[in-house]
């Protein structure tokens, strides 16, 4: 009689050591005790030392490990047939930092709503906002190329680059650009709208049949 071994795997999972095992990334079960603790430590995937980043594994790799090296077990899979493995530097993991951004997220957010509420209030009128507040905290007339312009300028491109993650033909991270996931988005909702066009195409000619 098999044993079956029973895993879970969730859609993207962080890991911080290059030899990735298959119970630091997945859920396991197994009545065997002694099949439950060999799949534990079993090594899934050996990734670059030092490149940090996201790597896709096929479930059916794993799958196809365990039962050359354990014929005898029956191996039941629940969750993703491919998962991403989030490849991350230990040592960034630094609690100031986070806190640093953390504030610097939460500022950003705050005078860009406040800025969001005083152009709306001014009807986008841009140039008036940066008119009053200069005059605000200076007391004079702005001269109409002031530091609000200047920064305002450098942070709209700036801003564009971060978001698109792309600058010429070099990708910031590794990381999808929102295109490329928009795209990827669009191509799945084509593929399903197929599909489901078929099968009522199908069931259509089946009525029609009877």
């Amino acid at each position: 009689m098999s044993d079956t071994l029973y895993i879970q795997t969730d859609k993207n999972m962080k890991v911080t050591k290059e030899i990735v095992t298959l119970g630091e990334i997945a859920d396991l079960s197994c009545k065997n005790s002694s099949v439950l603790a060999r799949n534990q430590v079993r090594k899934i995937a050996s990734l670059p030392k030092g490149k940090y980043g996201r790597y896709v594994v096929s479930m059916i790799d794993v799958i196809r490990e365990i039962e050359r090296a354990e014929p005898q077990v029956e191996v039941t899979h629940i969750g993703e047939p491919t998962f991403v493995l989030t490849y991350e530097n230990p040592s960034q993991k630094n609690r100031l930092l986070s806190m640093v951004k953390i504030a610097l997220v939460s500022l950003i957010t705050f005078f860009g709503a406040g800025f969001s509420i005083m152009t709306f209030n001014t009807d986008v009128a841009v140039t008036d906002l940066f008119d009053n507040v200069y005059q605000l905290f200076t007391g004079r007339d702005s001269p109409g190329f002031s530091v609000l312009e200047t920064t305002y300028s450098a942070g709209i491109g700036i801003g564009v680059v971060l978001f698109f993650n792309h600058f010429g033909r070099r990708k910031l991270t590794q990381d999808p650009t929102p295109m490329e996931v928009e795209m990827r988005t669009y191509e799945d909702d084509i593929d399903t709208t197929i599909i489901e066009q078929a099968d009522r195409s199908q069931g259509g000619d089946s009525h029609g049949d009877s």
